[in-house]
């Protein structure tokens, strides 16, 4: 039984050729004529539409739900977390979760609004070319591919890492287990878009569970239920204490303590725009895409403000297998660098620490699986805004772009690189730091693109009353989400500049994105003698017109009974 037919569905717009029972949209809203009607209007003319072909909107409703639920979390949250609570302390931690998370929030809602009015592949790149320079769209494109594609080596870097907790691993090469899961993600990434998103959704279900699980295992351990019935309360946060002092002594290393928490944050943060960027392969975007951006609330709120206090009850921030695992020179494999298995190995609870492994590895799979997504459909984007090579739009019969995937896998070769000098701990966390100030440009230019496109709506007459999704205290939530993010890109290599603390390669790669991100802007607003876009003018309906034509045609699901109910309120 198919997805549609185990559900009350009303199809306007509809047929069953044949009784055959396989439905399929008529006329020319079907699903190859739709997507060549998307295209044709984008690229101005049928027969480049024909000729390239066009991304197909494979994506259903629970796979959207659940990238935004859970689709990019890696390894940032279960390892990554751990060096800022050796760092800051578990107060420090939770208040740099809470503000970052608070400001991603604020800069979701702002995407959401402008995917939900046109959503596009890619679509950040587009935005920021249409609304605010032609020349932002190419520095974000290319910055958030590069963000993309090194995000990728980070995480099957990562995976690696984590393979080596089991016995008998170690004395596999690393190169190995880099094969096995770079094959894995092209596989999922190649044939078809459903593919990729049935996957996400196998992927997110297994860290929603885990999370949930993980929080009320925290509980039962702070209440005193686990094997040692020893209660745990705050006892941490008194002794060593809830805020450790950085570079500094007293309030001020506190502060500097908590400062150092938000890069840790940005990172553990990365991809959640990817909601955005799946919004041109989604089925019923206009109804899609807002619940999705809704839903990241309960993720920032679950897996990061709940997920990084009942760490900060657990362990304290000067556990020696805590210290050793995130010192430089560490041996720690994989779950053993984990604050959550520390905490399981503190409460005598046996067994969990291997699943715990595996689920670690899990994720570290799905985020590698998602960003090169995510980096191909960035490539895509820059093909159809003309600033990457054309033949780039070429798309299988399915709907993927092949090249842009191939192009992007090709990158995630760099991740051999932990094979040599260092091992895959050290590339893992050069990657990590590369990537931080790219999330956070990425963020910048959303908000940005978002004001402009805010003064775009009122220039050009659209009342944002008539929007699908209309994010609220708006343009203000883009200002602070803007503004936040700008402090954090230009005081978050600080530590550098204490005195004694001078680091040649701490500094490099703490603004080596500034530079990459600037260069490019000001390349193509140099070679190409752009101008900022003025709100009267701004494109905000090339596109529009085939998603309108298309809206009242997708299906619409009655849930019958309880159970179903819950079913379509969470997918």
């Amino acid at each position: 039984m198919t997805e549609k037919a185990a559900y009350d569905v009303e199809e306007p717009g509809y047929d069953s050729p044949n009784g055959s029972g396989n439905r399929v949209r008529s006329g020319s809203v079907d699903e190859k004529g739709a997507r060549i009607n998307e295209a044709a209007e984008l690229y101005g003319d049928i027969q480049s539409a024909e000729e390239y072909g066009y991304v197909s909107r494979g994506l259903k409703s629970r796979h959207i739900q659940f990238i935004a639920l859970g689709g990019t979390i890696g390894t940032g949250l279960f390892l990554g977390i751990g060096s800022a609570f050796t760092r800051a302390g578990p107060l420090s931690v939770l208040l740099g979760y809470t503000f970052t998370g608070v400001a991603i929030f604020t800069m979701m809602q702002s995407l959401g609004e402008m995917a939900t009015w046109l959503p596009l592949p890619g679509a950040i790149p587009q935005f920021c070319a249409r609304y605010v320079d032609p020349a932002m769209g190419f520095a974000v494109g290319w910055n958030n591919w590069y963000q993309a594609s090194i995000t990728l080596c980070a995480e099957i870097s990562a995976a690696a890492v984590v393979i080596g907790f089991w016995n008998g691993a170690a004395d596999i090469n690393v190169a190995a287990w880099i094969s096995i899961i770079i094959v894995l993600v092209i596989c999922l990434n190649i044939f078809a878009v459903s593919i990729y998103g049935e996957a996400e959704f196998i992927f997110a279900s297994i860290k929603i569970f885990t999370i949930v699980g993980l929080l009320i295992m925290a509980l039962c351990i702070d209440l005193g239920g686990g094997p040692t019935h020893d209660r745990l309360g705050f006892r941490y946060w008194k002794h060593p204490g809830a805020m450790k002092a950085y570079k500094s002594a007293g309030a001020t290393g506190r502060f500097l303590g908590l400062f150092s928490t938000l890069v840790n944050a940005a990172f553990s943060y990365g991809g959640v725009e990817m909601v955005a960027v799946a919004a041109g392969e989604a089925e019923n975007p206009r109804k899609n895409i807002p619940k999705a951006v809704r839903r990241v609330f309960w993720r920032i709120l679950f897996f990061y403000v709940l997920g990084s206090l009942a760490i900060g009850v657990l362990v304290p921030y000067n556990d020696d297998k805590l210290l050793a695992a995130t010192s430089s020179d560490s041996s720690a494999k994989g779950a053993a660098a984990s604050p959550w298995v520390i905490a399981i190995y503190r409460a005598s609870i046996p067994v969990l620490p291997s699943i715990i492994n595996a689920v670690i590895l899990t994720s570290a799979s799905s985020s590698a699986n998602a960003f090169l997504y995510t980096g191909s459909r960035y490539l895509y984007a820059l093909a159809q805004n003309k600033q990457a090579p054309q033949f780039l739009l070429k798309c299988s019969r399915t709907g993927v772009p092949y090249y842009c995937v191939g192009i992007t896998a090709s990158i995630s070769l760099l991740t051999y690189l932990s094979c040599g000098k260092g091992g895959a701990t050290e590339v893992f966390q050069w990657f990590q730091n590369l990537t931080t100030i790219a999330n956070l440009f990425t963020w910048m230019s959303i908000s940005i693109a978002y004001i402009q496109f805010n003064k775009a709506l009122k220039a050009q007459g659209v009342d944002r009353n008539s929007l699908i999704f209309k994010s609220p205290f708006q343009p203000f939530l883009a200002w602070f989400s803007l503004i936040y993010f700008a402090i954090i890109t230009l005081f978050n290599g600080f530590a550098v500049f204490i005195h004694g603390s001078w680091d040649i390669t701490d500094f490099f790669t703490a603004y080596i994105g500034v530079a990459i991100y600037l260069i490019l802007l000001a390349f193509w607003k140099i070679f190409k003698r752009t101008k900022m876009v003025n709100p009267a003018e701004a494109d905000i309906y090339t596109g529009k017109a085939a998603l309108d034509a298309e809206e009242g045609n997708w299906p619409e699901q009655h849930p019958r009974n309880v159970v179903e109910r819950i079913w379509f309120w969470i997918a």
